[in-house]
């Protein structure tokens, strides 16, 4: 019962996923007309579109306050193209000629929704727009959120954005890699090395320079984000006290403290090591030094070789010292076009001499080698602590010149645009849906009105289960022998457990016809009664046989009709049967025995009747019954 329950899960595990994959086949086929963007066109009513689900997608609009957003479902307004080149850089890859587009998804489509795509592969991409207003570190935590999806998956190349720095001189045509930044955020990935960055640029207040501060990377597998060809949202929050998070989904990935995670720290040490210090000459590092006192045994000698010939080793014999283990090819013929001249003399192919095959060995025999038992190599003091080990020299600590303590690094420096700087080896990666602003519940709702329904789409378009497990399997080919191993399984243990049961199911139904069938009050008294008759009969039969005197046989007959009288008074009792009746008739016919013609008749019926009971008995599973009923018609 266990494995049929088993079978009936599996049945209908495979049920569901074939109806979804045929559900997700019927979605896929239903057509739908997108109209393409037109940039100049102001006239595209959006929230007309309706999704595949029946969802109507509508641009989503801030709650809240904002510093920046966008959707670029309408017109593609103030964001400007870079005109300048990159630095340090050959002149034919240096220029920002990537390409840009503004377009729909390519799969998961929602009807009315566009991103900026990148298209262009190698090449250098630089696209920015100003903020709605600078956004001043002071109280308010930052949050920077947009959607990312590597439509053809990512090979080398990142999506990251900057945050640009507020600055008097900022031109966003000349936006390049060197344009200063506050933040830079974003997922990245390179050859195996996936990563989410988040970097800010740090002011020494002693200095005034600007350095990198890198956060540790997180130890969340990330692979999945760049592969799956599905638009993620990636989220950061920087909060007053000097703490971050790092969301991918409305997940946090990493998080950590401006002060301690980020790697150089944001403060550096208060004492480092003197720069003028130097090593003394004769101070000894060494832990172990050979022993002085120790000498070289005697009987040590280095000159004995590593291995010797062996010298129990004899040559087997058939060893053929004369035969060569190659010969030419005797039926090797040099090619038409060989041309001696250009291709020097032919030489027929090498092959294995064929006499070599029957015989120990072929050409000249050698001595085996072995390892030489008296080799003990070159002679080395051994080792002892050194008395005059004074450790591993450091240099002394002095106080740090430049240090500094900057007790609260999130008062950064205000951000006043955002741009996109970014070099590709894979094209075609989607970003939509940017907002910077400072309540968590305001970019919440703005991603459940964006990324919210692309996700729904997403999930309803997933293929069924069988579906994923073969694409699976195609990834990975091994999977094959697990997914057979795992049908096997099961169908054995059914074979081995299932099967004995089966059979002793049609043993019991085989035998279910020898059961003896249920017998009424009447029939039990019918039979009682015949019973009584037999044996009455076997004893007349064997008087007669030893000439019993008539008085004894008339003494049993006058038992017999007691009995008889008997069985009417408790037929009279209990209203009899069907057979009961015919026991009675066949009882009054054979009480007239003595001869007469009637009763000659009534025991002529009373034997056929008794015939026809005998052969109709012979299916029950009473035994004893039957044995009697044939030697009532063998005496009649």
């Amino acid at each position: 019962m266990h494995f049929q329950w088993d079978w009936l899960c599996l049945g209908v595990l495979i049920m569901s996923s074939v109806t979804t994959e045929i559900e997700n086949e019927e979605n896929g086929d239903t057509g739908i007309e997108v109209e393409d963007f037109d940039k100049e066109s102001e006239d595209h009513d959006v929230g007309k579109d309706m999704s595949p689900l029946g969802v109507v997608y509508q641009t989503p609009k801030p709650t809240g306050e904002v510093y920046f957003t966008e959707t670029f479902d309408g017109i593609l307004a103030g964001w400007v193209l870079s005109k300048t080149k990159k630095e340090d850089t050959d002149d034919n890859i240096s220029k920002y000629d990537g390409r840009w587009e503004v377009e729909e998804l390519k799969e998961n489509t929602v009807p009315g929704d566009r991103g900026l795509v990148l298209k262009s592969i190698a090449k250098h991409h630089a696209i920015s727009a100003m903020l709605t207003k600078p956004f001043i570190f002071d109280d308010k935590p930052l949050i920077v959120q947009y959607e990312v999806n590597f439509q053809e998956g990512i090979d080398c190349g990142g999506a990251y954005v900057k945050l640009l720095s507020r600055s008097d001189d900022l031109d966003l045509e000349y936006f390049f890699d060197k344009t200063p930044y506050t933040i830079m955020f974003g997922p990245d990935k390179c050859g195996e090395d996936y990563k989410l960055h988040f970097i800010f640029r740090h002011k020494n207040p002693k200095t005034g320079e600007y350095d990198e501060k890198h956060a540790k990377q997180s130890v969340a597998d990330l692979k999945k984000f760049y592969m799956d060809k599905k638009t993620h949202l990636y989220t950061l929050v920087l909060k007053p006290d000097d703490t971050f998070e790092m969301l991918i989904d409305q997940s946090v990935v990493s998080k950590g403290s401006l002060l301690e995670d980020m790697i150089p720290p944001v403060n550096p040490p208060k004492e480092i090591d003197d720069p003028n210090d130097k090593k003394p000459d004769d101070w000894d590092e060494r832990a172990k030094i050979p022993d002085p006192n120790a000498v070289k045994p005697d009987d040590w000698d280095e000159d004995e070789p590593l291995k010797i010939e062996d010298p129990d080793a004899v040559k087997p014999e058939g060893w053929l010292d004369d035969e060569p283990k190659y010969i030419p090819d005797p039926h090797a013929k040099k090619p038409k076009d060989w041309d001696e001249e250009m291709d020097g003399e032919w030489e027929a192919p090498q092959i294995p001499n064929p006499k070599c095959e029957t015989a120990p060995g072929c050409g000249p025999w050698v001595h085996p080698v072995m390892n030489n038992p008296k080799y003990k190599g070159k002679w080395k003091p051994p080792m002892i602590d050194n008395p005059n080990y004074q450790g591993i020299w450091r240099p002394r600590k002095i106080s740090n010149p430049d240090y500094f303590e900057d007790l609260h690094p999130f008062e950064m420096t205000a951000v006043s645009a955002i741009g996109l700087e970014l070099w590709s080896m894979t094209s075609d990666i989607y970003f939509d849906n940017f907002i910077i602003c400072s309540e968590k519940e305001v970019a919440d709702r703005w991603a459940a009105d964006g990324w919210g329904l692309k996700k729904l789409i997403a999930s309803a378009n997933e293929p069924g289960m069988f579906t994923q497990l073969v694409t699976a399997a195609d990834d990975y080919p091994w999977l094959w022998v697990l997914y057979i191993l795992t049908l096997a399984l099961p169908v054995g243990l059914g074979v081995l457990f299932c099967w004995p049961a089966k059979k002793i199911d049609e043993d019991i139904g085989f035998k279910k016809s020898d059961i003896p069938k249920q017998i009424t009050k009447g029939e039990l008294e019918q039979e009682g009664q015949e019973l009584e008759d037999d044996e009455i009969e076997l004893e007349e039969e064997k008087q007669n046989k030893e000439e019993i005197a008539g008085d004894e046989r008339r003494e049993l007959e006058e038992t017999k009709s007691e009995l008889m009288k008997e069985t009417r008074q408790m037929g009279r009792r209990d209203p009899p049967s069907e057979g009961e009746g015919e026991a009675g008739e066949d009882t009054d016919e054979e009480e007239n025995e003595d001869g007469s013609q009637e009763g000659d008749k009534s025991n002529k019926s009373g034997s056929d009747d008794e015939m026809k009971e005998a052969d109709e008995g012979t299916g029950s599973g009473d035994g004893p019954l039957k044995s009697v009923r044939k030697r009532r018609v063998r005496k009649d």
